[in-house]
Parts: structure tokens; C-alpha cells; sequence
């Protein structure tokens, strides 16, 4: 299964949820994504402020690829999103690639 470092939202309780960076698998056809034991699939434009929804519970996610700036959100927010362990290293040397001046 192809695999890709995304950034996971949860819309359940407002326009602001809490946030994740993990790896999230694809189903061959790619029209589900899985992460932490869930299946989401796509609302195809039809969400509020949110682009995929947890197939068992119904509940809306905003599920994105991570940017360069760590600005995720789909709303600006100081709440950092927590990044999986098993991807920690690789998020911040080949996404956020920190720069030194």
C-alpha cells in the first residue's frame, strides 16, 4: 500500500479539533485513507470546512499534506498538532527541514 505523511484534523467538535501528523496508507483504488485503525473517505467538496469523513462514525476530518511552515490548519491556530513517534524524524528533516541562519 502506498503510504504518505499527512496531517489529520478532527472536525467532530468545531471549526478547531485536535491535530495529528501521521503516516496515512492508501487503498489501492486510493479512494480511502487509513490511519490509527480508521477508514476515511472523501466528501468530495460536500464537507464543512472538512474533506473526509470517518467511515464507521460519520465524524468529519480535515486531512491534508503537511506544509513547509507547519501552518496546517485549515484556521490559524497555537495549537501544535502532535507529531507520531514513528515518523517524528522524518517530518521534521525532510518536511519542515529546518533552516539555520
Amino acid at each position: 500500500m502506498r503510504s504518505r505523511i499527512m496531517y489529520i484534523e478532527s472536525k467532530a467538535s468545531g471549526l478547531v479539533g485536535p491535530a495529528r501528523i501521521g503516516r496515512v496508507t492508501f487503498s489501492r483504488t486510493g479512494a480511502t485513507l487509513f490511519y490509527d485503525g480508521k477508514s476515511f473517505q472523501s466528501l468530495n467538496g460536500n464537507g464543512f470546512k472538512s474533506n473526509y469523513f470517518d467511515v464507521e462514525t460519520g465524524e468529519e476530518y480535515w486531512i491534508s499534506g503537511p506544509r513547509k511552515d507547519g501552518q496546517d490548519s485549515l484556521y490559524p491556530t497555537n495549537i501544535l498538532p502532535e507529531v507520531d513517534a514513528d515518523i517524528y524524524d522524518e517530518y521534521w528533516s525532510k518536511i519542515r527541514k529546518p533552516t539555520y541562519k
